[in-house]
């Protein structure tokens, strides 16, 4: 698959759960890693690191195993689960030489995210889009539907369905490769996914943000199809970032792209907060529109 993102050059890092591919924005300051959604790629970040951010802020994009030019994963059943996918970033991050990072999580790379926060103490900030943190076994709380009318769990897709997903995720605003992942993302990853899921695997992620002190950012469209976004609201973060968790219209389930101008403005001034240790807001009941 041909990226997206051709303005910045990628390259092929070795870990136990397959070859990724990885780009590096490089610079200074604390590395933020950006972690995509089920059966997505790194280009859908292409909007923030293509943007005015980049000079500031140094950020880190890699497909997941099975997904954009990332290998299938050698052992599938141990990598296509969150705890899975979450042991693989941290071993990114240990090849890359990175001691301190922020997460920036979307969807599922949101789940991941909250799972690294869990277990790895280098973590320094997390940013949660279209991710509620659900207890095992109860992810019911956070979600309105089957995401993509159960598309998000099947193998094998056809086109039309690939681009059905696509819209769901995207909107109208949908490209080509954003279709063109969905089709290359190996067939095992999704229902090996959900059978992960449904099988209670991977950290409470609730409890993981209510006890975490390390300041969480939660970023979600005002319009998202799949999440129910006062669920957000009820959770008592331990540090929740301006102590509120930020909507933005007309945005659905991917804000970064669907609203990337506002989005980026709070991602901005969420990165500069870590970076000069000011923390959150501690106050988890505001759900004010940004």
């Amino acid at each position: 698959m041909t990226s997206h993102q051709d303005s910045k050059s990628w390259r092929v890092v070795s870990t136990s759960h397959g070859d990724l591919a990885v780009a590096d924005t490089g610079g200074g300051g604390t590395p933020v890693l950006m972690i995509h959604g089920n059966s997505s790629c790194r280009d859908v970040f292409s909007r923030q690191v293509g943007s005015e951010l980049s000079r500031n802020h140094r950020f880190i994009t890699f497909d997941l195993p099975g997904h954009g030019q990332s290998t299938d994963a050698p052992e599938p059943r141990r990598t296509y689960s969150r705890p899975g996918l979450a042991d693989c970033a941290i071993e990114l991050l240990a090849r890359l030489g990175v001691s301190e990072v922020i997460l920036l999580g979307w969807s599922l790379g949101g789940h991941v995210a909250i799972e690294m926060l869990s277990r790895l103490e280098a973590v320094k900030g997390v940013v949660i889009s279209g991710a509620p943190p659900v207890r095992p076994a109860r992810m019911s709380e956070g979600f309105l539907a089957s995401p993509a009318n159960g598309l998000a769990g099947r193998g094998e897709l056809t086109e039309l369905e690939a681009q059905a997903f696509a819209e769901k995720m995207f909107g109208s605003d949908a490209q080509r490769f954003l279709r063109s992942a969905i089709l290359r993302t190996d067939p095992r990853f999704r229902p090996y996914l959900f059978e992960a899921l449904r099988a209670g695997e991977g950290a409470d992620q609730r409890r993981t943000v209510e006890t975490s002190l390390a300041p969480i950012a939660v970023i979600n469209g005002e319009t998202d199809p799949l999440v129910r976004l006062d669920y957000f609201d009820e959770v008592a973060y331990g540090n929740l970032w301006k102590g509120r968790c930020h909507r933005l219209p007309p945005a659905g389930h991917a804000p970064f792209w669907q609203a990337s101008a506002r989005f980026n403005v709070l991602l901005d001034a969420y990165l500069t907060d870590v970076e000069h240790g000011i923390g959150g807001g501690n106050s988890s009941r505001s759900h004010l529109p940004a």
